[in-house]
């Protein structure tokens, strides 16, 4: 069995009829004569079937667990669904051992097939939803960005945790996207809003489980130095960053993140996405780790600027990470003497997946 998680409107429905094909083996429990055959366990004789939103039924994992272990031999179940499909993390599981989980994300450089550096930033301009980017309206991007946003917090926040407060944590939403590309300070944040820390961290913990944000951790090693609590924040919506510079690493943080989910979840690898900053200033964007170890090294820039002293300073340190400096909008590309290799963002983005 499968279970395929993602943000709201990433293409999960889609996805799933399109393995489906023409087969009767789609049901939806938010459709009252799809319900009631699931309650019923009125499934046809497919060799497939997909259950989509069927995380809103209180009892799920036990219902899904007397139908996986009462199939018969070769029925395959995919299950759909958005953040509450994720939350067996935080309890007892009755599905161990009987199911793949598998994250969806927004469209992708490789995905898309992108060659062209137009083509890029009209990417980072009308986000990796496929709704707003097969627009290919700026405008439409902008609208379809706003509704999304209510959506998380009027309909998806509320049907997960009981949120009374929601005009401050619609007020959250709006300040994050100023704050990407630096750590995530809570106690601003509570500041700012006035509330607890703990009922701002609850919120942010919310948001990420939402998919609305993933945080990351920073790389710490005795040996460098480096801050070990601070994290730094990302939207799985990048057009909500206003400036240039932090949307764009905004942009290659979700497809950083979505090779390292895909590499979990498809290969077994213990991989880790994190970032790297030293009590001396010394930063790299991203540092992907395997086991604990660093296997390669990214820094974001939007143009053709100098070796960032923080990627020099850690690639010297972890010889063996491949280190790359990536711009949005510069054409240089070559190898520096200490290994690092400078290019434009689709030459490591087609890499991805």
């Amino acid at each position: 069995m499968v279970l395929l998680s993602g943000p709201r409107q990433v293409g999960k429905t889609t996805l799933a009829r399109k393995i489906l094909g023409h087969d009767n083996g789609y049901f939806n429990w938010d459709v009252a004569e799809d319900r009631e055959r699931i309650l019923r366990r009125q499934f046809p004789a497919t060799r497939l079937w997909v259950l989509d939103e069927i995380h809103k039924f209180r009892g799920w994992r036990n219902y899904l667990k007397g139908l996986w272990d009462g199939r018969r031999s070769g029925q395959h179940i995919l299950v759909t669904g958005s953040a509450n499909l994720e939350l067996y993390r935080f309890g007892g599981d009755s599905l161990q051992g009987r199911y793949h989980l598998l994250r969806l994300h927004p469209l992708s450089v490789a995905e898309l097939d992108l060659t062209k550096p137009a083509e890029l930033l009209d990417l980072l301009t009308l986000g990796g939803f496929p709704e707003p980017y097969f627009s290919a309206s700026e405008v439409e991007a902008r609208r379809w960005s706003r509704e999304y946003r209510n959506l998380i917090v009027r309909e998806e926040m509320t049907s997960l945790e009981r949120v009374m407060d929601l005009g401050r944590v619609e007020q959250m939403m709006l300040r994050l996207p100023d704050l990407v590309g630096s750590p995530l300070s809570v106690n601003s944040l509570r500041e700012d809003l006035q509330v607890s820390h703990k009922v701002a961290e609850h919120w942010v913990q919310i948001l990420a489980r939402l998919h609305a944000i993933f945080l990351v951790p920073p790389f710490g090693a005795a040996m460098i130095r480096a801050v070990k609590k601070e994290r730094k924040h990302y939207h799985l919506d990048w057009t909500v960053v206003r400036e240039d510079g932090p949307r764009f690493e905004n942009l290659v943080a979700c497809h950083l993140a979505k090779w390292v989910e895909f590499q979990q979840d498809v290969q077994g690898r213990d991989l880790e996405l994190r970032y790297f900053r030293d009590i001396d200033g010394r930063e790299v964007d991203f540092v992907v780790c395997e086991r604990g170890e660093p296997n390669l090294l990214v820094e974001c820039k939007w143009g053709d600027d100098g070796i960032a002293r923080g990627l020099s300073y850690l690639r010297a340190r972890f010889a063996a990470a491949e280190a790359w400096q990536i711009s949005a909008t510069g054409k240089k590309d070559y190898i520096t003497p200490e290994g690092i290799r400078v290019a434009p963002a689709l030459t490591l983005l087609r890499k991805l997946i």
